[in-house]
């Protein structure tokens, strides 16, 4: 077992529980802590998101276990969702509260010609969309009351699968109550672990009335039921400490590890898209969410010369955007890929010409927000073209990692990255030595791992 500088006890083993709602294949953060944690000598077990085709209790390469759940609301709701989740745990190979369904076969058309197959299909595509409006509508109505459910059943689930811990580190609104009701079985501390102003992000943003007003009240309870409250930033902090009154959170911030990328760039976008040698490429990488930037980027890159635009991840907006890469509009000048795991991905970011990170200020959490994927750049030496917003600017003007830009101007967004790409090598070498100085002397993963360290042997009073 090895102990950070200036460990004044020896690092005791001790059990962490990592509650994510995500499949944790790509979760960067997670994956940092779960690491962190095994190369320390505990046991970890990461209580993750089940979907279909993946394995439902997996044994991570880094050395951490991570199980595999999912529920609905019926599976919260009493009696109904015991007999549900006991009834999913007899069935082998199926995710605890998973829907353990076949898949159904396709239907086939046996008896539609042309003109009338037309016409039906209109009017299917017409109905779809209405039908659509309908549940979106439905769905913002009473998601405030089914989402307690869905709550109530995970954690249940959760319980099923989870191994006794001394501490449960659980991350997002939806999976604190989740934390706090094993913690509570075990006697344990729990970690309300806030990555975003969640009542301020996505679509929680838009809500309104009573359906707003519970939500919050309900983070505000969990996050004063939690031990410490952790999240990713000081202009977060403050906000949280507002809002829930709870002690100043404990800032962890989203760095990435300590990095040296090759003097020479793998070039490994060109290789794997077979990308032309004189092809400079803007990289985007990260969830496909409407306003992090990704539509001003695609309307910027036309006027970047020999520049190709790859959008390395996947979201909500994955189908419309691969139907974007493959029209006549933009040629070859926008790629979509899948995202990499953590552990590959710095080497990816390296053989980027400049990281876009244009998030849009439509949201409190976007404006405050200091993204992985700028910290990520920094750590592969990689120039940033950055929205000029209050999270991100100061930390992108005072390290001298890139530029920042006005959000709402394309033209300006194109400018910048041309300037980047067609700066003298002097130029650009002084980006990269300044990216690395400010990743290797502050902005990493190992300095904000011994914060969270720190944090936790508070807790438990037993060295981490």
């Amino acid at each position: 077992m090895v102990d950070s500088p200036g460990d004044a006890a020896p690092v005791i083993p001790q059990r962490a529980t990592i509650i994510v709602s995500t499949t944790a294949r790509f979760h960067s953060r997670q994956y940092r802590i779960a690491r962190g944690l095994v190369e320390r000598g505990h046991e970890v077990t990461v209580i993750a998101r089940w979907a279909p085709g993946l394995p439902v209790d997996e044994r991570h390469p880094a050395g951490y276990r991570i199980r595999r759940i999912a529920a609905g609301p019926l599976d919260g709701v009493p009696v109904l969702g015991s007999w549900r989740l006991r009834r999913r745990g007899r069935r082998a190979g199926v995710a605890i509260g998973s829907p353990a369904r076949p898949d159904r076969p396709g239907a086939t058309s046996a008896t539609d010609d042309g003109r009338g197959r037309d016409r039906r299909g209109v009017t299917r595509w017409v109905l779809a969309a209405v039908l659509r409006v309908a549940a979106r509508a439905i769905r913002d109505a009473v998601a405030p009351f089914i989402r307690p459910l869905t709550i109530r059943g995970l954690a249940a689930a959760a319980a099923q699968v989870a191994p006794p811990a001394d501490l449960y580190h659980a991350m997002t609104y939806t999976r604190i109550p989740v934390g706090l009701a094993l913690g509570r079985r075990q006697g344990a501390k729990v970690v309300y672990d806030a990555a975003d102003i969640y009542m301020d992000s996505g679509q929680l943003a838009g809500l309104r009335g009573p359906g707003r007003w519970s939500l919050a009240r309900a983070e505000r309870r969990a996050a004063r039921s939690a031990d410490r409250v952790v999240t990713v930033s000081d202009a977060y902090a403050t906000v949280m400490q507002q809002r829930f009154g709870v002690e100043y959170p404990l800032v962890v911030m989203n760095c990435s590890y300590r990095f040296t990328p090759p003097a020479a760039p793998e070039r490994r976008f060109h290789r794997s898209l077979g990308l032309a040698d004189d092809q400079r490429v803007v990289l985007y990488q990260g969830m496909f969410f409407p306003h992090r930037g990704i539509e001003q980027l695609i309307e910027a890159i036309p006027g970047v010369p020999r520049s190709v635009l790859v959008l390395m991840g996947d979201g909500p907006l994955d189908a419309d955007l691969r139907a974007a890469a493959g029209g006549q509009a933009m040629g070859d000048r926008l790629r979509v890929i899948p995202p990499v795991p953590p552990e590959e991905l710095l080497g990816w970011v390296a053989s980027a010409d400049v990281v876009a990170v244009p998030i849009q200020p439509t949201t409190l959490n976007h404006r405050l927000t200091t993204p992985n994927k700028l910290f990520e750049a920094m750590a592969a030496g990689v120039p940033v073209v950055a929205t000029d917003l209050p999270g991100m600017a100061p930390i992108v003007r005072d390290t001298g990692c890139g530029v920042l830009v006005d959000p709402a101007d394309v033209g300006a967004l194109a400018l910048a990255i041309r300037g980047i790409l067609d700066a003298p090598e002097g130029a650009r070498r002084e980006f990269r030595d300044h990216a690395l100085q400010a990743a290797h002397e502050h902005y990493n993963w190992e300095s904000q791992l011994a914060r969270l360290l720190d944090g936790y042997t508070h807790l438990t009073r037993r060295r981490w």
